[in-house]
């Protein structure tokens, strides 16, 4: 563990990252447990440095700077448009040469990125200060330990909507996902992963928390990470943890020895278990979205009530919150305009009832697949 010990003083030297141009005055979500990223390098001075601080880079470092008024969030009266799950913006990334890896020249973020919450989000903009801005993240972990299946927090296809949102705080590039099966590195020394991110996959620097834990039975912390990357010529910035304000009010289990408080997708979860939607709107930095798919116009059970429909919670593609009633939502479906709702949710069913005609209006023609459904602050 980092967090400012004398173990790690003794073996790195500590410099503040620049930081004002995204956080002066800023509340992104639910901030940081100080004021300050701290970006760890070792005594040693290496050539590669120059390359970092030359002119050339400053100028790409200072295009990718966000204005502070891009930061602020959308109003809550202001509805939602549907960026679909199936379609995404071209960046203006450059594309690695033939022969390269799809990180290669980049900066990659390294966590578990379950849901896309503010802490990952806060490894996206510092990855994004340094060069073309990536999450590392691994599949398939699941089936390795044998855990037990579970749904996503954050449905597969909805996932690069997600991270276009972050373009504003990236300077205005969506950070990409790069996924590697866990099974290929799950036996890697410390030592033996960063080789691989170095010489096999091209990465020029990483990000990680200050709790970071990788390699074989992890091994290695966020210490070693920045000895090994010195080692292999890359960057490392390693960033305090993003903590949750609400800490001590909630109810977490404290004998998680990986618990201190920050924000975590095992907050997330716990947070739609309680059915609390304003806390998981401040732990995502966004309102959760709720993907249904639906193969079958006769999923869609409608009622006499041409203002409501109901579907099989058998069509979920990611985590719902808990049972119970959900007002000031939103309905979104193929390229029509949202529309305002209110959920039920029981042990089978989603129902969903409109301020108005909804599907009466909608061509059954179309090749309708998804729908969405983006959850308010408030629980009935």
């Amino acid at each position: 563990m980092l967090g400012g010990s004398s173990r790690i003083s003794y073996h790195l030297r500590i410099r503040e990252c620049n930081y004002h141009h995204y956080h002066q005055n800023q509340n992104l979500g639910l901030g940081f447990c100080s004021s300050r990223i701290f970006q760890l390098s070792s005594f040693m001075v290496r050539p590669l440095s120059a390359a970092i601080i030359g002119e050339k880079c400053k100028q790409r470092l200072q295009q990718r700077l966000v204005s502070s008024s891009s930061l602020q969030s959308k109003s809550s009266g202001e509805m939602p448009t549907l960026p679909s799950c199936f379609s995404e913006r071209e960046d203006d990334r450059e594309l690695p040469g033939e022969g390269l890896s799809p990180v290669a020249g980049g900066i990659v973020a390294l966590g578990k990125f379950d849901a896309l919450h503010i802490g990952h989000r806060e490894l996206a903009i510092q990855a994004s200060k340094i060069g073309a801005p990536y999450l590392l993240s691994f599949i398939g972990m699941a089936e390795v330990f044998g855990w037990e299946p579970r749904a996503p927090i954050v449905a597969k296809c909805d996932r690069k909507r997600v991270l276009s949102s972050w373009a504003p705080y990236c300077g205005n590039v969506a950070p990409v996902e790069f996924q590697i099966q866990f099974s290929s590195v799950r036996h890697l020394s410390p030592q033996q992963f960063v080789e691989k991110l170095s010489r096999e996959l091209g990465v020029r620097g990483v990000v990680a928390g200050e709790n970071y834990r990788f390699g074989y039975k992890a091994a290695g912390d966020a210490s070693e990470l920045v000895r090994l990357c010195e080692e292999y010529g890359m960057d490392a910035c390693i960033i305090n943890s993003v903590m949750d304000k609400h800490q001590d009010s909630r109810d977490i289990d404290c004998n998680d020895s990986k618990e201190r408080g920050q924000v975590s997708s095992t907050r997330v979860r716990q947070a739609l278990a309680m059915g609390d939607m304003k806390y998981v709107s401040e732990l995502l930095g966004r309102q959760h979205r709720l993907i249904l798919t639906v193969n079958d116009h006769d999923e869609l059970i409608s009622t006499s009530n041409k203002h409501r429909v109901s579907v099989p919670k058998s069509c979920l593609l990611n985590l719902p919150p808990k049972e119970g009633f959900y007002g000031n939502s939103v309905l979104l479906f193929g390229e029509e305009n949202p529309v305002k709702c209110r959920i039920c949710i029981d042990a089978s069913h989603i129902h969903l009832e409109m301020d108005k005609v909804g599907f009466c209006n909608f061509d059954h023609s179309q090749d309708f697949k998804l729908l969405g459904i983006e959850f308010g602050d408030l629980q009935c």
